[in-house]
């Protein structure tokens, strides 16, 4: 139900306005005085707020400054003194719209129905920008986290070259978009290249380009990616799986600031940043030859490694909410909590696949889960199939010590741990279906078609 709030230091306009409002199905919440307005603000969720300008303590203009601090709400102010000045001064402060008084009935609910349209447009265009967007915030107040921020604040500006190293998975990717983000170049492409999805016979064709005929297939000129980066950023991923060739060519590339494409004489100016990224160490990559040391150096005038996720374990909290957050709104269902001892078992987990696996895990408990994650949730849709290396207890996780070859498939296992589960707490509760309901945080009616689906009943 859309919430409306009301702040007007005269009773009767208030009641009036309410009246109007319920009769067109809105929630109302109304008060006399601005400052009692903006405590609602912060604790109810309130979708438009008519407010009075002339009012005492605290009048309308400074209510909209202070609001417009914390939240992007709508805002309709309306006065009985109205003056194109006072009209140009709302608008210039973030109003929607103004209204004089006494106010007309039609104009009134015409204009609070416009508000609520671009009310909902703008957390639409938030969402949608959110979705399109890969630069997400760097999350998590760890040692090494907070060195990667302060260190992307110093060589962002600068034109320095990075080199960003880290297991897969752990975020490199995400600090090169800052450092594009944070620089000059912003206005400018990011050109990403996955080093070690392209074969070593056509990297050379994407990063430098190809004139037509120069081999069998170059039906046509192709422009390649540092062209496509100029004046901006190059995102080298997996640089370390980079066949020699392509190195020599790259290392050149970076000493001239000059390219020729694949089958072409002319030789044509770039001028790109380049920031490389590896999960690999190259100083052994050297050793055995298998990377151009002149490269290295050139690459690497500022290193920065990114920590795996078990380095950094104090973070899971932070970024598991995030994430329950994200997915939860993209598939458009309430945010699900997870519970404090269901973040103690994220964090009892071994993170191989680092920040990438994590979004995974919590992505399915999402789906599979009820409203609050528990930690036996953690532990039964942690690594389906096998072997869950965390230390708990029995209690805690019924499927410990179980004969995982019993399990013809992941349902059957889902199913077993599920029916167990529930089992244990009907047991605890004295097979009390309301207060194991509760306990459970589902339905009634859910838990009574579960215990007729596993064929549950009292002893």
């Amino acid at each position: 139900m859309t919430t409306v709030l009301i702040i007007d230091d005269e009773r009767p306009i208030r009641s009036s306005l309410r009246d109007i409002l319920e009769y067109e199905d809105y929630k109302v919440f109304d008060v006399d005085n601005g400052e009692d307005g903006l405590k609602i603000l912060q604790k109810e969720k309130i979708d438009l707020v008519l407010c009075d300008i002339k009012m005492n303590k605290m009048d309308g203009m400074e209510v909209l400054t202070a609001a417009k601090e914390f939240c992007d709400i709508p805002f309709i102010m309306i006065s009985g003194h109205g003056t194109i000045e006072t009209a140009v001064e709302a608008a210039r402060k973030g109003a929607f719209d103004f209204l004089e008084k006494p106010l007309d009935l039609n104009r009134l609910l015409i204009t609070v129905r416009n508000a609520l349209e671009k009310g909902s447009l703008v957390k639409e265009t938030k969402v949608l920008k959110r979705k399109i967007s890969k630069t997400k915030e760097i999350l998590g107040s760890s040692a090494g986290i907070n060195l990667i921020k302060d260190t992307i604040d110093k060589v962002a500006p600068t034109e320095a070259r990075v080199l960003i190293t880290g297991e897969n998975g752990s975020g490199k990717e995400l600090v090169a978009r800052w450092l594009h983000e944070k620089s000059a170049r912003s206005s400018s492409p990011l050109v990403e290249v996955n080093c070690a999805a392209i074969p070593s016979e056509l990297i050379e064709s994407e990063l430098f380009g190809h004139e037509k005929g120069s081999f069998t297939s170059a039906v046509k000129q192709r422009i390649g990616k540092f062209e496509q980066a100029n004046n901006g950023t190059l995102f080298l991923d997996e640089i370390g799986d980079m066949s020699l060739s392509a190195q020599a060519k790259v290392l050149r590339a970076l000493q001239e600031n000059k390219i020729t494409r694949v089958g072409g004489e002319k030789e044509i100016d770039v001028h790109v940043r380049v920031i490389a990224a590896t999960n690999k160490d190259l100083l052994k990559e050297i050793e055995n030859g298998n990377f151009r040391m002149d490269l290295y150096h050139r690459l690497s005038v500022i290193l920065i490694h990114v920590p795996s996720l078990t380095e950094r374990k104090d973070d899971i909290p932070t970024i598991a909410t995030s994430f329950c957050e994200e997915i939860c709104a993209e598939y458009s269902i309430p945010v699900k909590s997870i519970t404090p001892e269901g973040m103690k078992a994220l964090q009892s987990l071994p993170w191989t696949g680092n920040i990438r696996e994590l979004r995974n895990m919590v992505e399915r408990l999402i789906i599979l889960c009820d409203k609050k994650i528990t930690d036996a949730d953690v532990f039964t849709f942690a690594n389906p199939g096998g072997p869950i290396t965390a230390s708990i207890s029995m209690q805690s996780n019924p499927a410990k010590g179980l004969d995982m070859e019993q399990f013809s498939s992941f349902q059957d296992y889902k199913d077993y741990s599920e029916c167990e589960f529930i089992k244990y707490k009907l047991d605890k509760n004295n097979w009390n279906v309301s207060k194991t309901a509760d306990d459970l945080d589902i339905q009634r009616s859910h838990l009574y078609s579960k215990m007729e689906k596993f064929g549950l009943k009292r002893d």
